[in-house]
């Protein structure tokens, strides 16, 4: 991988999952699905994914690290 992967965009992706999981053990929060919007938002649009570094293996490493920093 040439460009590390962003603390912050790894931080999103935690997030994410996080927020993700909550909504899916409180389905029809109407705050958690608009966290959850504003969090992909977020995570798409970030200045990091540029067309060098967006590939499908840059993603999974993201989703990877993002896993790693909640796993312990």
């Amino acid at each position: 991988m040439s460009h590390p992967i962003p603390s912050d965009l790894v931080r999103a992706q935690r997030e994410w999952n996080a927020t993700y999981g909550q909504l899916a053990d409180q389905p029809g929060r109407t705050a958690l699905r608009r966290r959850l919007l504003l969090l992909s938002r977020s995570l798409m649009t970030h200045p990091y994914w540029t067309a060098e570094t967006w590939t499908p293996a840059v993603r999974m490493e993201l989703r990877r690290l993002a896993r790693a920093d909640t796993a312990g």
